[in-house]
């Protein structure tokens, strides 16, 4: 399967003829299966209000005002906010504009609990306080299970995520019962906007083959 390299992208104008390589031809049944979920009341629900807030605000509305109208078409009560230290800021201001929209909401902090970065997958000492880059990072881990659980507890409605580091989204994704959006993807180089790199002097810099900086 190679969709990124698709020359044909026959599913765009809804053709049925599809290249011998295209996963409508290959798993046909994996269709069928995704229209049956789609019949399911939550996710029928969920893909019209995503379709409704899509055509309405497209290339108008910002992240924040498309996750706001889809939680209120979805009629949520509840929001939880699972956000970074780095942007303490921002989720402050998130909250209160959510709140302003009258939505309960939770929010839970990266370092809640306190674990050390020795108790959560053994990070080498050298990893810890210090990042190779030459920023001070501190000894205290992000605990994105714990977040999770934490907004589990509070029985949230739907889940954002504000600038939680590559991986720790992956374990708060997985621990969060509620569904879970992404506002705003960190990404300390390129101001929380990693498309950037694509168009930018750094897409030379890290992706270049001849020029690949910084590999573990």
């Amino acid at each position: 399967m190679d969709c990124a390299n698709c020359k044909k992208i026959s599913c765009l104008v809804g053709s049925k003829k599809s290249p011998p390589n295209c996963p409508m031809t290959k798993y046909p049944k994996v269709f069928e299966k995704a229209k049956e979920l789609y019949e399911d009341p939550e996710n029928e629900l969920m893909a019209r209000s995503a379709g409704i807030v899509e055509a309405t605000g497209y290339l108008e509305w910002p992240r924040l005002k498309d996750t706001i109208e889809f939680a209120k078409l979805m009629r949520y009560k509840k929001l939880g906010l699972a956000f970074c230290i780095g942007l303490f800021e921002e989720a402050q201001k998130i909250q209160k504009i959510l709140e302003v929209y009258r939505f309960e909401v939770s929010s839970s902090l990266c370092k809640t609990g306190c674990f050390t970065k020795s108790e959560i997958g053994d990070i080498p000492k050298e990893y810890q306080m210090t990042s190779k880059t030459g920023y001070a990072i501190g000894f205290v881990s992000c605990n994105p299970i714990a977040q999770a659980l934490l907004l589990n507890e509070t029985e949230t409605e739907f889940n954002i995520i504000v600038g939680l580091c590559v991986g720790h989204d992956s374990l708060f994704i997985k621990y969060s019962k509620a569904p879970v959006t992404v506002l705003i993807a960190k990404d300390r180089r390129l101001a929380h906007n990693p498309a950037a790199v694509l168009y930018t002097y750094y897409y030379n810099k890290f992706f270049h083959p001849d020029q690949r900086e910084n590999e573990l």
